[in-house]
């Protein structure tokens, strides 16, 4: 086993190259064994599934061509499985585990490379493809290809306290807007975002709001129409750690919205959670129950059909939640309840869940589906909508059910190598430029 975690691009202090034998310059009767010799050895070298599906792969097998890299993990010896998640300076972090299959079946690992928010894309992968070459370098030592390469190591460098004048904070502001015109219609849209979080290993600090505007404009019948939709949300969570398993935290979320009718609304609801693995794990596998109570105050904007223009709510909610990432394909399934204290007959479930799975070599099976048992709409106004308002969806309706699901199969099969980078013509004539 082997692990190593690293910050930044510090990794860079130690670099590993690809390099040909001197004779190699050679010409003549030399120079065609040499390249006989370097395709023998090519041949022994590890092969590598790379699960890793915000890599650039073309960029990635130019930079590390010292191993055969295939499509299907059940071809390979090596699978690298490489998760991410956001750090708390806006950067992110990637989580490798390397898995020996095979004859490299014992041989497993983990390396962890974080970028800055600052890096640039070209910055973010030369600092993962450093590490990837490390991880490698266990198997690559068990084969002959470990004659071509020579590793290096240009410093020593000392753990240091991290001096950061922002004390871990970090702030976002956007600002948007649209406009589309045509002779008999009209849309206006306008956003604006902004956050601030702040992350250590002992304490977590979210807060955003966004605010949005639409307006359409139509032309019917030498009639002008016109339906303006606005909306307003802010949430904000403080979290506390209480070792590898244990969090609490306070939640708080305010409203505003003609959608929900909703004029204003504030609910606060401390929170405490367990997660059944160590967070360290986080990237590979969570399984967390929380468990939320608290009040919500609200003013609606028009008197609702419980003849309700203000009221104060007490509640309580549930939930569960898993999330794993292995070699089979990942999984993320999400289980909550809710209900308000004054009447247990106003609730909620809510069941989502996120599939993709490996069935046999190069089929894949992939599943996102979500359904939602409604029975608390307490802000729904009185009377009925216009069509305008249904067919523009600007006021929610009475429902006691949502449902959606989506189900894809794929077959790939063919070569199992991946090695070569072609980038001529760019992805002329790939699916992706003629669907996406």
């Amino acid at each position: 086993m082997f692990k190593m975690k690293t910050a930044g691009l510090l990794l860079a202090a130690a670099s590993l190259f690809l390099t040909l034998p001197l004779h190699a310059q050679e010409t003549g009767a030399d120079s065609s064994q040499t390249v006989n010799r370097i395709a023998d050895w090519k041949k022994t070298a590890p092969r590598v599934f790379l699960d890793f599906e915000q890599g650039d792969m073309d960029f990635i097998r130019k930079e590390i061509p010292f191993v055969n890299y295939v499509r299907d993990r059940k071809e390979a010896d090596v699978h690298i499985l490489v998760t991410t998640q956001s750090t708390g300076s806006g950067g992110t972090e990637y989580a490798m585990a390397f898995i020996g299959q095979g004859t490299f079946e014992g041989i497993a690992g983990n390396l962890i490379y974080a970028s800055n928010t600052t890096d640039t894309d070209d910055e973010v992968r030369k600092g993962y493809v450093a590490v990837l070459k490390m991880g490698l370098i266990p198997y690559v030592a068990k084969t002959s290809i470990r004659d071509l390469l020579t590793i290096e190591c240009r410093e020593e460098l000392q753990p240091t306290d991290v001096v950061d004048p922002w004390k871990f904070w970090v702030f976002s502001l956007s600002v948007g807007g649209e406009f589309d015109s045509e002779s008999r219609q009209e849309s206006q849209q306008l956003s604006f975002s902004a956050s601030a979080n702040k992350i250590t290993p002992d304490w977590k600090f979210r807060m955003g709001m966004m605010t949005f505007f639409n307006r359409d404009e139509f032309e019917y019948d030498g009639e002008r129409i016109a339906s303006d939709s606005k909306n307003l949300n802010f949430v904000g969570l403080l979290a506390k750690s209480l070792g590898e398993h244990w969090s609490v935290g306070l939640y708080v979320a305010a409203e505003s919205s003609t959608f929900s009718n909703v004029k204003f609304s504030i609910a606060p609801a401390p929170m405490i959670e367990y997660n059944l693995f160590p967070y360290a794990e986080s990237t590979r596998r969570q399984l967390r129950f929380m468990y939320k109570i608290g009040f919500e105050s609200v003013r609606y904007r028009e008197e609702t059909i419980y003849d309700k223009l203000k009221e104060t709510l007490f509640g309580q909610a549930v939930s569960a939640t898993l999330e794993i990432k292995e070699p089979w394909g990942s999984l993320y399934a999400s289980l909550e309840g809710s209900h308000y204290f004054h009447d247990v007959k106003k609730n909620r479930l809510n069941i989502f869940t996120e599939l993709s799975f490996r069935i046999l070599k190069g089929l894949e099976f992939n599943i996102d589906a979500r359904y939602e048992r409604v029975r608390d709409q307490l802000s729904l106004p009185k009377g009925n909508a216009t069509l305008e308002e249904i067919l523009l969806e600007r006021k929610e309706l009475a429902t006691e059910y949502e449902f959606g699901i989506d189900l894809s199969l794929s077959f790939t099969f063919g070569s199992v190598f991946s090695n070569v980078v072609n980038p001529r013509f760019g992805n002329l004539g790939s699916l992706h430029n003629h669907y996406d």
